[in-house]
């Protein structure tokens, strides 16, 4: 039996439907496409623009057919503040 390759393990059906399910999550955005939310993209030390592995530097809100969603590099909005609390909403 030496010599033959290893044979290759087929995915369980529930790993297939769980990485389709968050390949979709990522993909579903309320946001446009940008180059500086990209995978392949880097921001410039000019602010102004990103360096892209695969095109060269573009515009932050440009973007093309290679564009994959990076969540880690999206800054999430701040929390609102909340309001001053009574002590008497406290009370019985």
């Amino acid at each position: 039996m030496e010599g033959l390759a290893p044979s290759k393990k087929k995915p369980v059906p529930w790993e297939v439907f769980m990485k389709r399910a968050m390949k979709g999550l990522l993909r579903v955005t309320k946001y446009e496409p940008a180059c500086e939310f990209c995978r392949y993209g880097k921001s410039a030390p000019d602010g102004s623009s990103v360096l892209c592995s695969v095109r060269g530097v573009m515009r932050r809100q440009s973007s093309c057919k290679k564009y994959e969603y990076d969540p880690l590099k999206r800054r999430p909005s701040r929390a609102p503040l909340l309001p001053a609390y009574d002590p008497e909403e406290f009370t019985l």
